[in-house]
């Protein structure tokens, strides 16, 4: 993946603070769309669909370009998170969920049978190797699985409590970053990795309690989008560092190294504590008004 634009010692990835600018862009159209059209139609819906897809194809295109796929999945979670609150009726989002579904799975049975298919249309060696190293990590464990496998073995060394702050015996490629759980995993072992998702779930009920605390539309829509993206991130990171799913770049939320998904992380909690913060300085001005 060409993700970063370099200048002198720093380096900045463009796709990581595109998030919240593309969960402000695709709540405003919603927020408008709905307005415009107060019934639900199969029309309207579809008029939707197309509004937002029409958004997200420069995206698309430009991480397309920078072959940095695992970030695209991020858009596309974002975009599925903010069409299921958006109030397109289920005759449409049931055909399209379950067709990008059977798409997903075929494109893995593809990887494994059909290789010839996919590169036709613009796939790489290095993701059908990834495929490979997910469905049989210990086929090529000095080879194409050995991040993967490093991984899952630093993990269970951990057992029930861990190793111990800072005390890392199993070397993982790429672990202060892409591959951080595995360090949570090995020093603080099975008890520490469910305390670090408990407080994700924590972090995320909080995000949630604040959307219906607002019961504002438009921060409806922002705060699914922070949440999509969030959530995304978690799941999938874990999900790689124990063989869950195929291994990508995508960092932990506040923990993996990384400045650019710091920003972006950070502007999205941001986003969902300034919606608190308006909602009772709304409701403080209209008591005092009502006094």
């Amino acid at each position: 993946a060409k993700s970063w634009l370099a200048f002198g010692p720093l380096t900045f990835q463009p796709s990581e603070v595109m998030k919240p600018a593309y969960i402000l862009m695709l709540g405003r159209v919603v927020a408008q769309h709905n307005a415009e059209f107060y019934e639900h139609t199969i029309k309207t819906d579809w008029n939707l669909i197309g509004k937002l897809a029409l958004w997200t194809l420069p995206v698309a295109v430009l991480l397309k370009l920078q072959n940095d796929f695992g970030t695209m999945l991020v858009f596309f979670a974002i975009f599925s998170g903010v069409i299921l609150v958006s109030g397109v009726s289920w005759k449409i989002l049931a055909p399209l969920f379950g067709g990008a579904a059977f798409l997903g799975t075929a494109g893995i049975l593809l990887a494994v049978y059909g290789r010839n298919l996919l590169m036709a249309i613009g796939f790489k060696a290095y993701q059908f190797a990834r495929i490979e190293a997910w469905l049989n990590p210990s086929a090529s464990t000095t080879g194409n699985s050995y991040q993967l496998w490093q991984s899952m073995k630093a993990i269970g060394s951990g057992q029930l409590f861990g190793t111990g702050f800072n005390h890392s015996n199993v070397y993982v490629p790429v672990r202060e970053s892409d591959m951080i759980f595995s360090v949570i995993g090995e020093n603080f072992g099975f008890i520490g990795g469910c305390i670090l998702i408990f407080i994700y779930l924590l972090l995320i009920f909080q995000m949630i309690q604040v959307t219906f605390d607002t019961r504002n539309e438009f921060y409806a829509y922002i705060s699914t989008g922070v949440i999509m993206m969030i959530l995304f991130h978690v799941f999938e990171n874990i999900g790689m560092s124990i063989g869950l799913l195929p291994l990508t770049g995508i960092p932990l939320p506040f923990i993996s190294q990384g400045g650019s998904a710091l920003i972006a992380n950070m502007i999205g909690i941001g986003l969902i504590m300034s919606m608190r913060y308006h909602n009772k300085s709304y409701m403080f001005s209209s008591s005092k008004e009502f006094r």
